[in-house]
């Protein structure tokens, strides 16, 4: 966000279907209070460059410089909050750019925050030197309108203490990517990283405490076993189970299945606590609670919006809200870092911002359920962490 004239000035390294899809809910967020616009674009690749200045020039009115890399367009100096939507394996270097570019840059990466656990450390750590800069993760689920619902039936403690997540997501296989870069665990850190990263998350904050030994079982059983590229056949598996052991004694349980398009919903969430029960289903965004006492003629359905989405894309609105706790969060960076400038130290507001701890503990139980397929055991998140 610009800090002279109250405009946020956005550049996307990646142009691809995700920086295209943040691209259109940027342009979304016009009518805000301060103005947003996207005044860079980066990506190698000439026919995302095109579609992403097509959407630009078209529907906002923008007409953003394009660079074949991140490097130039850093040294541009023409924005101040950088969009990372890049193939996974290459979040890494980028994001060190980034956070060790002399002129600092707020920064939203798309999930995962990297493809193993060593390399979010390292971004965990260089981003503890650049305080003035904000970092949030795109684990965007969290805002999905019956999500965020059930978030917050858990969290006024209206079922008790939580013992039991059960997440089931049952959908489509993955997309095709610019030049396949999603068909192997190489280059995504695997399914259980790749895409479950957002289940993982959700575990952790429905239960509020630390995982602490994670067993899968998984294969890949139909899609892609007919592909090759380059002579490789695709080895990112399409179906698992996944127990997550949490050290308050709470579990989660992830049901994943990418070969089900034949399903009313594509996720559906259950939180179980000592008084009550709290369900989220998406995209039919219904949100049911209940309680012990109540019984089953108890159990009250509730439909979950959000008045605030403007623009639903890929996520059902949850995108939007995303970008809006961002741009939040960045106002508040300003105002909070003008005023210990003047002598007049605030607290910075607390916007739900997903943070790189939240983002490194979806990839280390992404990369132990991995490991636990390869191994045929429990893996521990201390042997991930440590290793």
């Amino acid at each position: 966000m610009g800090e002279g004239d109250g405009e946020s000035n956005n550049l996307i390294v990646g142009a691809g279907m995700m920086g295209r899809e943040h691209l259109i809910n940027l342009g979304h967020l016009q009518n805000e209070e301060e103005q947003v616009s996207v005044v860079c674009i980066a990506d190698p690749h000439i026919p995302s460059q095109q579609l992403a200045l097509n959407i630009a020039n078209s529907q906002f009115n923008w007409f953003p410089q394009v660079f074949s890399g991140h490097e130039e367009l850093l040294d541009s100096g023409l924005c101040d909050v950088v969009i990372v939507s890049t193939p996974n394996m290459t979040h890494f270097q980028i994001l060190m750019d980034i956070i060790k570019h002399p002129k600092p840059h707020h920064i939203l990466v798309e999930k995962p925050l990297c493809t193993n656990v060593a390399d979010c450390k390292m971004v965990i750590e260089a981003a503890r030197k650049r305080p003035e800069m904000l970092v949030q993760v795109g684990l965007e689920y969290r805002y999905m309108p019956p999500v965020a619902k059930l978030i917050d039936v858990v969290q006024n403690g209206t079922i008790g203490q939580v013992k039991m997540v059960s997440i089931r997501e049952h959908r489509f296989p993955f997309l095709v990517k610019v030049n396949d870069w999603n068909r192997f665990n190489e280059n995504t850190g695997g399914t259980l990283v790749e895409k479950c990263c957002h289940f993982f998350d959700l575990m952790t904050l429905f239960v509020g405490a630390m995982p602490v030994r994670v067993m899968a079982s998984g294969a890949i059983d139909v899609n892609h076993k007919d592909e090759i590229y380059d002579g490789k056949v695709p080895d990112i598996i399409d179906n698992a189970y996944v127990i997550v052991e949490f050290d308050n004694g709470s579990r989660g349980m992830l049901d994943l299945c990418m070969f089900a398009e034949g399903s009313k919903n594509e996720q559906e969430i259950s939180v179980v606590g000592d008084n009550g029960k709290g369900e989220a289903f998406v995209p039919e965004g219904i949100v049911r609670v209940g309680t012990r006492t109540k019984g089953r003629d108890g159990v009250e359905t509730m439909k979950a919006m959000d008045k605030r989405i403007k623009y639903d894309g890929l996520h059902h609105g949850s995108s939007y809200l995303e970008h809006l706790n961002l741009l939040s969060a960045v106002r508040s960076s300003i105002v909070h870092r003008h005023r210990q400038e003047g002598g007049d130290v605030v607290e910075r507001d607390s916007a739900m911002v997903v943070g790189l701890q939240d983002g490194l503990l979806s990839v280390a139980i992404g990369v132990a359920a991995q490991l636990s397929i390869q191994k045929g055991r429990f893996i521990t998140l201390e042997e991930v962490l440590n290793a």
